[in-house]
């Protein structure tokens, strides 16, 4: 008898845990890239490297930094 007032518990709680971490792996896969590229890798990425703005347009490396 016990363990039917249990189980419920369990799975509720190993449900939202679930929830919880598919939450934190969506969180990390959104946003802008925060890896710096140098303008020849930008180049060879297909891109332009545009340092007044530090930024590579166009390429593998779009919207990236330019160091």
């Amino acid at each position: 008898m016990r363990i039917r007032r249990i189980l419920p518990a369990v799975v509720a709680t190993a449900a939202l845990a679930g929830l919880g971490l598919a939450g934190a792996a969506s969180a990390t896969a959104q946003g802008a890239p925060t890896n710096s590229v140098t303008p020849s890798e930008c180049k060879q990425g297909g891109g332009m490297p545009d340092l007044t703005d530090n930024l590579c347009k166009g390429g593998t490396h779009n919207g990236e930094a330019v160091d």
